[in-house]
């Protein structure tokens, strides 16, 4: 009998070191990476039966049996993972007991439109596109804002996500950020300021991001639509036309176009338009806020990202002359 026990102690010994052991050896891959996706509910064994599936050559059953063992298998996430070779039994159980998911980007463009943030989603392969149908008064209801006009509405930045997450999941993340930068700008408002709300303020910051060739000129610039706005002048702001002709703009804009009305036409309209026309970034926002100082009523490019400021009709024409014309 103590030769028996002996025996199986050896034996269970044994088991022990070859468990210990494969535990810490590479499992062979089909390929590197393997995507492997973990649907929600589904059991530790499905876990096991998933992970082979996917292309990691092992037993199924083994891998069940370590899940079991180790008391993780209910701490397994669903989720998108990706592995790796070099990837051991037990790192594959702490990736997915940690749901440690691989993970995507998307950057939302600061002075981009809404149509181009639907363009850049529609692309992107890894997210779920349950926007897709949605129209935009449903979409911002989907996202808690009925009634909301989405133009705007969302903080230009890059943001990550797991494949297979839902692209309102990440318009829902970009849309709480722009809510917390602007509401923390329009704090630092100065006391001067045209402006009667934040909703305007960030209307102003689309359109100085739009105008802006060169960041030491938008603090400028924005200087020059606050006086605008001060003394009930015209904006006369061309993005704003581009903006309100939509797709039927060419790239050319005529004179036709500053004389047909829209909503957002600043020449045949005063005030700021009715919403924003592009994604403002922090910058932009902040210059809408606390503009620069200036006489300046005034400004044109000068064909090398920057502008010139002119505080009377007579010298803005002269600048429009030299930097447009070439006279």
């Amino acid at each position: 009998m103590a030769r028996l026990l002996k025996w199986l102690l050896l034996l269970a010994l044994a088991c022990c070191a070859a468990a210990a052991w494969w535990l810490y050896q590479p499992l062979e891959l089909r390929q590197s990476p393997l995507e492997l996706e973990i649907e929600h509910g589904t059991t530790p064994r499905g876990v096991a039966q998933e992970v082979v599936a996917a292309g990691v050559r092992t037993d199924a059953r083994l891998l069940y049996w370590w899940f079991r063992f180790s008391g993780q298998d209910r701490q397994i996430k669903a989720g998108n993972y990706e592995l790796e070779r070099g990837l051991t039994p037990y790192s594959l159980l702490q990736k997915l007991a940690r749901g440690e998911e691989s993970l995507q980007a998307l950057t939302l463009v600061e002075g981009w439109n809404w149509r181009q943030v639907r363009a850049a989603l529609a692309r992107e392969q890894g997210l779920r596109q349950d926007s897709a149908t949605l129209g935009d008064a449903a979409l911002m209801e989907q996202l808690g804002r009925p009634g909301v006009a989405p133009e705007g509405r969302f903080f230009p930045d890059t943001y990550t996500y797991a494949k297979g997450s839902s692209d309102l999941a990440l318009l829902r993340r970009a849309l709480h950020a722009m809510d917390r930068h602007l509401e923390a700008i329009w704090a630092q408002r100065a006391s001067d300021t045209p402006l009667q709300s934040a909703e305007q303020a960030l209307t102003l910051a689309s359109i100085v991001e739009k105008e802006t060739g060169r960041a030491s000129d938008r603090a400028q610039i924005a200087g020059v639509f606050s006086n605008r706005l001060r003394i009930g002048m015209l904006l006369q702001t061309d993005p704003t036309v581009i903006y309100g002709l939509g797709e039927k703009f060419d790239g050319n804009l005529r004179k036709k176009d500053l004389q047909t009305d829209t909503p957002w036409n600043t020449y045949t309209r005063a005030g700021l338009p009715p919403t924003p026309i592009a994604m403002p970034g922090k910058a932009a926002l902040m210059a809408a806020v606390q503009p620069e100082s200036t006489k300046a009523l005034y400004f044109v490019a000068k064909g090398d990202g920057s502008s010139h400021f002119s505080a009377s009709l007579e010298e803005h024409n002269r600048a429009v002359n030299r930097y447009q014309r070439g006279r």
